[in-house]
């Protein structure tokens, strides 16, 4: 048996959807195409591939030995389901956060790291990572094409994928890319919720993911959109007609976040919950953060009070975002507690979302 041959055995032994080989030679189209969009600021400031797109687009800059990429898929959905119906006073989070998926992904590429050392050659996995343009590598290995919502589609799994790769020395037999496309489609481009989609392009400044992974201050203007969402936007990937067929078809509610009890929760037990997330700084003020912006749109039983309760916590990022979450939930509660605070507030950013909350309910 092929060593390409054993590799495509053991990876779907291991659970991985889709494996593909291709050279280790640069993405130049690519890296070209993301330095033009970071200069054009579409990026947002965001870090991973963003910030040295030359050196993600060639692998041989991070992995001089390298000869191939071994690139691997995993699909998520069928463990994930989906949240349950909306309800107030409950977040929601995207399918591929909901528990740990990128580690049936690390064990799928482990697996076929391991044939490749038992052979006697080097091997290195590879995923999430800002070194390597991992999307680009899955389409030119033909794992799945590039869609008009940026992500990877493969046959039978559409947009529900992880991927990662396996670099080695291997000199292996390379595929070719997928002879597919997303055709006249275009449904994840009007299901964004804020329109950051455009046929392949993602703008970043406008991405409901971005600003829940990102430090700081959400925009005003964008917290509305956040709607019920603690963590990642699903629709651009409900919307795909792949994906929609998918859904209907595997796995299983599951339930959402009580975002009340996630508030009033001590730092570690929400990095104990959440921490296979991506949280700015690994600091939980983050996630509560976003828990408040969510609240302020779901409302619920108790949850003026809350906001109102967090008009008073020593963070001034969450007395921000509580005060726009007091102002949107209103109520006597949420009023005085607004008073209370614009007689006592000395951060500027707070003073102004007090201000402008207050101005809400007037």
């Amino acid at each position: 048996m092929s060593l390409e041959s054993r590799l495509r055995d053991i990876a779907r032994e291991a659970g991985l959807c889709g494996l593909g080989i291709t050279s280790a030679d640069r993405f130049h189209a690519e890296a070209a195409a993301a330095q033009e969009r970071k200069d054009a600021g579409l990026h947002a400031g965001l870090g991973f591939t963003y910030r040295d797109p030359a050196l993600a687009g060639d692998p041989r800059a991070s992995f001089p030995w390298a000869r191939c990429l071994v690139v691997g898929a995993r699909a998520y959905l069928p463990d994930a389901g989906g949240p349950g119906p909306s309800s107030p006073g409950l977040g929601r989070v995207a399918r591929f956060a909901e528990s740990d998926h990128y580690r049936g992904l690390r064990q799928g590429l482990e697996a076929a790291a391991r044939i490749l050392r038992d052979a006697g050659h080097r091997a290195e996995v590879v995923f999430d990572d800002g070194r390597l343009l991992d999307r680009a590598a899955a389409a030119r290995a033909g794992v799945g094409w590039w869609g008009r919502n940026t992500m990877i589609l493969t046959p039978g799994q559409g947009p529900w994928l992880l991927i990662g790769s396996v670099v080695t020395d291997a000199d292996l037999q390379c595929g070719s890319p997928m002879r597919r496309d997303c055709g006249t489609c275009d449904a994840c481009i009007p299901a964004c919720p804020t329109g950051a989609l455009s046929d392949g392009v993602l703008d970043a400044r406008l991405c409901l993911a971005m600003h829940l992974q990102a430090p700081g201050v959400i925009p005003a203007g964008i917290r509305p959109a956040v709607g019920d969402r603690v963590y990642g936007c699903d629709d651009c990937l409900e919307a795909c007609p792949p994906g929609k067929r998918l859904m209907a078809s595997g796995g299983r509610p599951r339930g959402r976040i009580d975002l009340i009890a996630m508030l009033g929760a001590a730092d570690r037990t929400l990095m104990s919950r959440h921490g296979h997330w991506y949280v700015p700084r690994r600091q939980p003020r983050h996630l509560r953060r976003n828990a408040l912006v969510a609240l302020g749109n779901s409302g619920g039983a108790g949850a003026a009070a809350v906001a109102a309760g967090y008009l008073g916590h020593p963070d001034w990022l969450l007395r921000v975002h509580a005060a726009w979450a007091a102002g949107r939930l209103g109520g006597p509660a949420a009023r005085a507690a607004l008073r209370v605070a614009r007689r006592r507030e000395r951060h500027s950013g707070v003073i102004a979302e007090v201000e402008a909350a207050l101005g809400t309910l007037s």
